[in-house]
């Protein structure tokens, strides 16, 4: 039976959070037929850690030729393990379970066995490393070399050795040629002198069964030093002039030598791609040749001769254990990985690929004040799973008013579905999602609508699958153990206490270079418009896993890495937003807040209001359970609405969830009930997106979703409800968010610094009042009021001044103020957004009555004249802000100039005598 190295990953998808554990397996009798039963034993394993009692096996098998892998057909599923692999508890730390292979199994003609020990549901990792054992009471042994692969100076002398568990002969070949014949022993020895790369395979038999060993022995080559080209970057770097050339650069501190394999050497280690060095530089680099324009060729680099990992900065990756699983529709005509050739993921090289035509070369981004930004995993929102899905669903998004989507991480993880927190190659587009002409598309067309884009990116971490972290680690260049002292880019151990998987360094320049390297790639090759960056809290280097009062205080290294961090991302897009979930101090957040903020940048943080808007919306408003004050950033002493508010993320249980099943009532009014909660929702949103400042939905949240995160698993899939739009009561939610997101980027009264919030009521009455800071707006002054109990109340508003005020979600509605403490009775859940003013929503559709009405010219070069005798001109831009106002009557053909509007697509709305007209104006 053949050994090789073999990496599983059957249920990488799943691996969000690391809480593997390495444990100790051992077998009795520790050599077995496939016919005997044996009993595996576990040592050192925790189950506690894993919230557990009970530990259970998962387990497979191999044929004789170690391939044909196939479950144990008890495992049951990885969430719910089957009983009939609980392991036994000893009552002395450790678990046994006793079993015969080939009915354990339901097969013969096993050649190996896997295993692994979990938890009942394994979600989050809570398992062990993967475990193999030999089938079979005749067994080999290779004692020396130690390693797969050793390197020598030529001629040097090699020592083999090896035992057998049976009286065998063996028979050494070199480059399979017979080199050495030693019968009828246990124990074998031979020494021989190399000269040359040879492939060493030693084989055994007792007479019935053959047993091989392979190893390699390398003769260290000759490594050219020369200097790295100027103008070379770290990864692939094409050759515009020449499509058959490109540059491979690899940064490898302590590596000796460096091959490059791929289709075009038939993934065979070969002198003629030995990579030249700058040692100057620590840098590996060859200029490859004879490559095929727009060809799907392939290459790894081949360390030492023992360790192949894809480039660190590979922009797809093809992997052997997931591609097989990704359809035509997502990404068409997917190079297959090169099966047989090689192992581990593998980079795609292309060459000669026209450039994508941007329809879109001059983005003018929202301001961060009227962000109304759209979460979204793109696995869960639409069940093609695909950025053509997503752009499919772009006219929702628009209709609702979102300005800016934030995708959950689309750079490569582990396995396919996933959240996207296990990244291992940070410049890689997924393929799961699909092409990256498909991104681009999709963000043109964002673009195009006035949506920003921004990516969660995760530099906290990498997986086990990253190169940079299996070049220096304990497990000899796979994907388990921990890095290894020596590392450039990870730490051995996390230095805060949020940690998962394994922890970057920031301290480290090396780090500090591939997080600026793949940063600005996606900025320049993709448009981004801005990043959210995950677990800010773990760039410290100041503390240990076990003290989370260390990693929850201001770290003055975290401060100024995250800084330099920010100046990578304005280097390229000096408007660029730049977003940290954080949920830290203040005064640590602050420092972020303001910096280059007299330049009009600054950074934004992400700001959990989650718990206080659930609390309002079920209705308990005791102990200040619903006062969600937090959400004026002048209480946290900015001066900027710098913080990205959100009443629900990714990371929290949906506010639906708990109103449904835990909010308050009486006899006579339920939150529980369907319809009373979305209609409470819609108050939230009242008291959401009015209060000035940068807000994010949770994909769904305006259609009331009510599935618990922890349905499936808390990273698990969760179903996708579209045919939440034709229920009334549920589009009825989306329609008055719409109209509030409406109102809160077309008026300059919702951007105004004059605000205060009178929130933290017992009764659960709300008031926020707004004043605007142009005093020249039509729009002086809003009040809102909501009664967020669960009985009828009187709200006394505190409006601004008395008159006729509006209700600005509904103009037809007035009310009339002689006392500005006049009370207003509320029904429970009931809530007002009072205007001093009427307003008309750009964004609504009007029919344009006068038919004979005309403009020019269309496009505009600095003006437009309207045909007719016309009032109250504005222009408003794509995101529905108003960018120029008219006030007055003016006659017909008058000049209005539109020199200060950049290139875009503007609404132009006013009036003639008896009609409003609207029309779409470019401007070029």
């Amino acid at each position: 039976m053949k050994k090789f190295f073999l990496f599983l990953t059957f249920l990488s998808n799943l691996t969000l959070f690391a809480q593997q554990q390495n444990v100790t397996f051992s077998v009795n009798p520790s050599t077995f037929n496939e016919d005997e039963e044996i009993t595996v034993t576990v040592s050192n394993v925790n189950p506690a850690a894993w919230g557990v009692t009970d530990i259970y096996l998962w387990a497979w098998s191999f044929d004789t030729n170690d391939a044909n892998i196939m479950d144990s057909p008890t495992n049951g599923s990885w969430t719910n393990s089957n009983e009939a692999q609980k392991l036994t508890n000893n009552g002395d730390g450790t678990y046994s379970f006793t079993f015969t292979p080939t009915t354990f199994y339901n097969r013969t003609g096993i050649g190996r066995i896997g295993m692994l020990v979990k938890a009942k549901d394994g979600t989050g990792d809570k398992k062990s490393q993967d475990q193999l054992f030999e089938v079979g009471k005749f067994q080999l042994n290779l004692t020396s070399p130690s390693s797969n692969v050793t390197i020598i100076n030529s001629g040097d002398n090699v020592s083999i050795t090896a035992t057998a568990t049976l009286a065998a002969d063996f028979n050494l070949k070199a480059n399979t040629t017979s080199i050495n014949t030693q019968n009828g022993i246990t124990s074998y020895s031979f020494n021989t002198n190399v000269t040359e790369n040879t492939i060493f395979e030693l084989e055994a038999t007792d007479g019935s069964e053959i047993q091989t060993e392979t190893f390699e022995i390398v003769v260290r080559p000759t490594v050219v030093e020369e200097a790295l080209p100027n103008g070379l970057l770290d990864g692939l770097n094409l050759n515009d002039a020449d499509p058959t050339k490109a540059t491979l650069v690899f940064y490898a501190p302590g590596k000796e030598f460096v091959h490059v394999i791929g289709d075009f050497n038939d993934w065979k280690l070969d002198n003629n791609y030995l990579m030249k060095k700058d040692s100057s530089k620590d840098r590996f680099w060859i200029e490859l040749s004879g490559l095929t324009a727009q060809t799907d060729h392939m290459y790894q680099y081949f360390i030492e001769a023992d360790l192949k990992v894809a480039d660190p900065y590979s922009t797809i990756v093809l992997t052997e254990s997931n591609d097989q699983y990704i359809d035509a529709i997502t990404y068409p005509n997917l190079p297959a990985y090169p099966t047989g050739k090689t192992n581990h993921a593998v980079t795609l090289l292309r060459t000669g690929d026209a450039p994508f035509s941007w329809e879109i070369t001059n983005f003018n981004k929202p301001a961060k004040t009227d962000l109304v930004i759209y979460e979204l995993l793109i696995r869960d929102f639409d069940a093609l799973h695909s950025f053509d899905a997503v752009k499919a669903r772009l006219d929702y998004l628009q209709e609702l008013g979102v300005n800016a989507i934030e995708f959950m991480p689309v750079s490569e993880f582990d396995g396919n579905e996933s959240w996207g927190y296990n990244p291992s190659f940070h410049m890689a587009l997924d393929k799961y999602y699909g092409t990256k002409t498909a991104f681009k598309q999709l963000i043109d067309e964002c673009h195009k609508r006035g949506i920003a884009v921004i990516l969660d990116v995760v530099y906290n971490h990498a997986t086990g699958q990253n190169p940079y972290y299996r070049m220096w680690n304990t497990d000899n260049g796979n994907y388990g153990g921990q890095a290894s002292v020596d590392s450039p880019f990870f730490n051995e151990t996390a230095k805060h206490s949020y940690s998962v998987f394994n922890d970057f360094n920031h301290s480290q320049q090396a780090t500090k270079d591939y997080v600026k390297r793949t940063t600005q790639y996606w900025i320049e090759e993709y448009k981004i418009d801005g990043f959210r960056w995950d677990l800010t809290k773990g760039f410290t280097q100041n503390c240990t896993a076990s003290d989370e009062g260390c990693t929850n205080t201001i770290q003055a290294d975290r401060v100024a890495v995250l800084k330099e961090y920010a100046d990578y991302q304005w280097e390229v897009d000096p408007d660029f937003y730049v977003i940290f979930e954080h949920l830290g101090t203040n005064q640590e957040e602050t420092e972020w807040v303001n910096y280059r903020l007299g330049e009009g940048k600054g950074i934004m943080m992400w700001s959990n209001l989650n718990p206080n808007y659930s609390e309002t919306s079920m209705g308990y408003h005791d102990s200040n359970k619903s006062n969600f004050s937090w959400i004026s950033y002048k209480n946290r002493g900015w001066t900027t609405p710098a913080n990205i508010s959100y009443m629900e993320s990714h990371d929290e249980e949906r506010t639906m969830y708990r109103n449904l099943n835990f909010g308050n009532s009486n006899a006579s009014y339920d939150t529980q009930d369907l319809a009373t909660a979305l209609e409470r929702q819609k108050g939230s949103g009242a008291f959401y997106f009015t209060v000035p400042g940068p807000k994010m939905i949770w994909q769904f949240g305006e259609l009331g979703y009510e599935v618990s995160i922890d349905f499936n698993g808390r990273t698990g899939n969760k179903p996708i409800r579209w045919e939440y739009v034709n229920d009334s009561d549920r589009k009825a939610l989306y329609d008055t968010w719409a109209k509030i997101i409406a109102l809160k980027k077309q008026e300059d009264i919702f951007r105004t610094s004059n605000f205060t919030l009178d929130v933290a009521a017992s009764t659960g009455i709300k008031k926020i009042h707004l004043t605007n800071d142009n005093a020249t707006d039509d729009l002086q002054y809003i009040t809102i009021i909501g009664n967020f109990g669960i009985t009828e109340q009187a709200a006394i508003p505190g409006f601004q001044q008395t008159g006729t005020w509006y209700d600005l979600l509904n103009d037809a509605n007035t009310i009339t103020v002689t006392n500005v403490n006049q009370s207003v009775l509320l029904q429970p859940g009931e809530f007002k957004i009072y205007g001093s003013s009427a307003v008309t929503l750009s964004n609504e559709d009007i029919i344009l009555n006068n038919t004979d009405i005309s403009f020019y010219p269309n496009p505009s070069n600095g003006f437009i004249r309207i045909n007719k005798t016309v009032e109250d001109v504005k222009i408003f831009d794509i995101t529905g802000k108003k960018v120029l106002d008219y006030k007055g009557r003016f006659d017909e053909n008058h000049t209005f100039k539109t020199q200060s509007l950049i290139q875009g697509l503007y609404i132009v709305r006013g009036k003639t005598e008896n009609n409003l007209f609207s029309f779409k104006l470019l401007v070029r």
